[in-house]
């Protein structure tokens, strides 16, 4: 396996890698994105949508560092601080992909890292 870095995406804020290629195959994985700013290293300001948004940026540079992008995804999994943020988030999600939709689960899960709102994490298939 090999590590995917990238400063068009926030840093990693604990012991994990962007992204995660698979040497042997095609498979990339990604490490879950909030809404980080990778310039300022903060969260963006103004809730959930600015933050799915940046969250996405930072998944798709980390996509591109890997040698793929987001017509490439075949999963993901997008973890919200309160389910109730669905059907805002949901709209926009559809502008980031194509069809066929990659596969996805929707979580709640309350204590996001550094308090976000959201977080996506993506497995995609690497060109060859």
């Amino acid at each position: 396996k090999e590590a995917i870095s990238t400063d068009r995406a926030a840093s990693a804020v604990g012991p994990y890698s962007q992204g995660v290629s698979v040497r042997a195959g095609t498979l990339l994985f990604t490490a879950g994105q909030i809404g980080i700013d990778p310039g300022t290293g903060e969260l963006v300001e103004g809730g959930v949508l600015p933050q799915f948004e940046q969250a996405m940026r930072n998944l798709s540079a980390i996509l591109e560092a890997g040698g793929a992008d987001l017509s490439n995804v075949v999963k993901t999994t997008v973890f919200f601080a309160d389910l109730g943020d669905f059907v805002a988030v949901n709209e926009r999600y559809a502008t980031w992909f194509t069809e066929p939709f990659p596969a996805r689960s929707a979580i709640e899960a309350p204590a996001l890292p550094k308090g976000a709102r959201i977080e996506v994490e993506a497995i995609a298939v690497r060109p060859e």
